[in-house]
C-alpha cells in the first residue's frame, strides 16, 4: 500500500494541552474550596462541559465558559464576582501560555515531510488553535490544516480525499483513541496511538489492538519508521 498522507491531532500530540487543563482545574478546586468539596466541583464540571460541547466546542473558551457555569450553579447564581475573575483570568492565561512540542515532534514531522504530505487534523477554537500552531514553528511542515468541530469517520474521508488520495493511503497520528483513532479505521485510513500521561475523559475508549491497521507507538519518534513500514 502506498502512503501519500499523513494527519496529525495537535494537542497532547504535537505539544502539550491537557496538563495546562489540570492545573487549571486544580486552581478552580482551590477558588471553590468553600463552596463545594472537590468531588461534587469536578463532576459537575464534567457533566456542565458534556452539556456544552454542541454549544461552546473544544478549547480553553468553552472550558472557561463552562467553569463560569459550574460556579454559578453551586452557589445559586450567587457567584462572588472574585471567583468569577479569577476564573476569567485562569482562561486568559491559558490562552497565552507558551507552546512547548513534545519530545521528537521537530524531527519527526521533519523527516515525515520529505516524503508524504502532512495535514493538521484538530478541534478546538479556530483562533488559538492558528496562534498555537505558529507560535510552535511546525507550520511550515503542513501542507494543510483542518480545524474541524468534531473528528468522525465523514472528517476523515473528506479531509483525506481533499488533501491526500483518499482514506485509504492516508496515516491519522493522535493521542486520542476516541477522536484521533477508532473514527480514522472507520475512514479505511491507518491509525497510529501515541499516548499521552493525561486523557481527558470525554477522550478515552479502548484500543483496537487487533485492528489490521492500528499501531500503538512509545513515541512520535518512531512513526516514520512504522509509515514506511507500511509500503
Amino acid at each position: 500500500m502506498m502512503i501519500t498522507t499523513i494527519g496529525f491531532d495537535a494537542d497532547d500530540t504535537l505539544w502539550h494541552n491537557e496538563s495546562i487543563f489540570r492545573l487549571t482545574q486544580d486552581r478552580f478546586r482551590s477558588l471553590m474550596s468553600d463552596i463545594a468539596a472537590p468531588e461534587i466541583l469536578e463532576a459537575k464540571l464534567a457533566e456542565v462541559e458534556r452539556r456544552n460541547l454542541s454549544l461552546y466546542g473544544y478549547g480553553v473558551k468553552g472550558f472557561t465558559l463552562s467553569m463560569i457555569e459550574t460556579a454559578m450553579e453551586l452557589t445559586g447564581n450567587e457567584a462572588p464576582s472574585r471567583i468569577i475573575a479569577e476564573i476569567l483570568a485562569a482562561g486568559r492565561e491559558m490562552l497565552g501560555h507558551p507552546v512547548e512540542p513534545l519530545p521528537g515532534v521537530d524531527q519527526a514531522l521533519a523527516e515525515l515531510s520529505k516524503d508524504y504530505r502532512l495535514v493538521l487534523i484538530t478541534k478546538g477554537d479556530l483562533l488559538h488553535q492558528e496562534q498555537k500552531l505558529a507560535a510552535s514553528g511546525l507550520g511550515d511542515l503542513f501542507v494543510a490544516v483542518e480545524i474541524v468541530s468534531e473528528k468522525d469517520a465523514s472528517t476523515y474521508e473528506r479531509v483525506f480525499a481533499r488533501h491526500g488520495t483518499g482514506a485509504a493511503q492516508g496515516v491519522m497520528c493522535g493521542n486520542s483513541v476516541r477522536s484521533d483513532i477508532l473514527p480514522a479505521l472507520e475512514a479505511g485510513a491507518y491509525a497510529a496511538h501515541v499516548p499521552y500521561p493525561l486523557t481527558w475523559a470525554h477522550e478515552m475508549a479502548d484500543s483496537p489492538r487487533a485492528h489490521p491497521r492500528f499501531a500503538e507507538l512509545d513515541t512520535i519518534a518512531h512513526l516514520p519508521a512504522w509509515v514506511r513500514g507500511l509500503t
